[in-house]
């Protein structure tokens, strides 16, 4: 029985039939074979703010350390050569020279002086340190006539102040002993206080110590 609406017809435009999907008979749908035009240009990431300024801290710093490590280097150089400066060879024999002739002379202030090493003014009772100084020139007596400082062979200083020294010095021996040697190495632990060299401790190397 007909009713109000016509029959339903699946069709395209003008009642032609659809078109299926590819395989199923239809045609396909025809897609392109290529991006139409030429590509684009790359597209460029530029450096964000932030990363730029952490990298100009970082050479900073890296800049910043190699000044202070080479001002170091200058500083520690500058004190060495000033620490070595002050106990030259010529100054270091002046003093040793002047501490073994005041041992074979028997000079007991200026044994007591060295030996005090810049405390000889600020000591009020200098009875013990001058008897320590009087035995002191006995024994040195005892092996030597006289001595005489010919070379300084070494100068370590430990600081800007203080040095070990060692030198030879050509000997006269005592009457009173065999040693027959005309040259003796010594040992001498100097201390420089202003532009004075003080002789602190003396020691022969093939002896003991005065």
């Amino acid at each position: 029985m007909a009713g109000p609406y016509p029959p339903y017809r699946p069709g395209g435009a003008e009642g032609q039939p659809l078109r299926g999907p590819a395989g199923y008979g239809a045609e396909p749908y025809p897609y392109p074979a290529g991006y139409p035009g030429p590509l684009p240009p790359p597209v460029g990431f530029s450096t964000p703010p932030g990363s730029r300024r952490v990298l100009w801290w970082s050479l900073l710093g890296v800049a910043l350390a190699g000044v202070l490590v080479a001002a170091a280097l200058a500083i520690g150089a500058s004190r060495t050569s000033s620490g070595s400066a002050g106990f030259s060879d010529a100054a270091s024999k002046a003093a040793i020279q002047n501490y073994l002739t005041a041992l074979s002379d028997g000079d007991t202030e200026t044994i007591a002086r060295n030996n005090l090493c810049g405390m000889f003014d600020a000591v009020t009772d200098r009875k013990s340190d001058l008897a320590v100084a009087r035995l002191s020139s006995d024994a040195f007596g005892k092996q030597f006539d006289r001595a005489e400082v010919t070379s300084i062979d070494r100068i370590v200083p430990t600081s800007d102040y203080q040095a070990q020294v060692l030198f030879t010095m050509r000997v006269a021996p005592a009457r009173t002993t065999r040693n027959s040697r005309e040259e003796e190495q010594g040992v001498a632990q100097l201390l420089r206080q202003g532009d004075q060299l003080l002789v602190c401790s003396y020691l022969l190397r093939t002896a003991g110590q005065f």
